[in-house]
């Protein structure tokens, strides 16, 4: 008989660096899921991928046991990655008035690239419309897309 899944939990959580202090601990602690084990779990899936924000989704059971499945980072911090911004939280996060500063640009060919990094987790078929849709996430931001 499969199990009952009791709580879908979503987090963003920086590689290698999960901790049971917010917002991991509480997240956890409410559904009575082991805090520490997923800590170390997380931290041993993504220790390849230091500095950058991971999305995790946590599925938690009604036997108090869990699963997670660990997804591509954010575009806004590749984005920021590719063209040097700080990837920290706030610090360097885009333009204040997005239409009428730039801070910094981005050229196609990158954007291709996020574009092949995100396909799992982008909402089209082909690399050239990956592309189109982190283009689009850069000029968003404040970032001009040139060739």
């Amino acid at each position: 008989m499969a199990k009952k899944a009791t709580a879908m939990i979503k987090l963003q959580i920086p590689a290698g660096k999960a901790t049971p202090a917010p917002p991991v601990g509480p997240a956890l602690g409410q559904h009575s899921l082991n805090i520490m084990a997923f800590c170390k779990e997380f931290n041993d899936r993504t220790k390849d991928q230091a500095g950058m924000i991971i999305p995790v989704v946590i599925t938690g059971y009604q036997d108090k046991s869990f699963t997670f499945v660990t997804k591509t980072p954010p575009a806004s911090i590749l984005i920021k990655k590719a063209i040097g911004l700080k990837t920290d939280k706030k610090p360097g996060a885009g333009a204040k008035n997005p239409g009428k500063e730039k801070v910094g640009q981005i050229t196609k060919k990158q954007c291709e690239e996020i574009a092949k990094t995100k396909m799992a987790d982008l909402n089209c078929y082909d690399e050239k419309t990956g592309a189109q849709i982190i283009a689009g996430t850069a000029r968003s931001m404040g970032v001009e897309v040139v060739d």
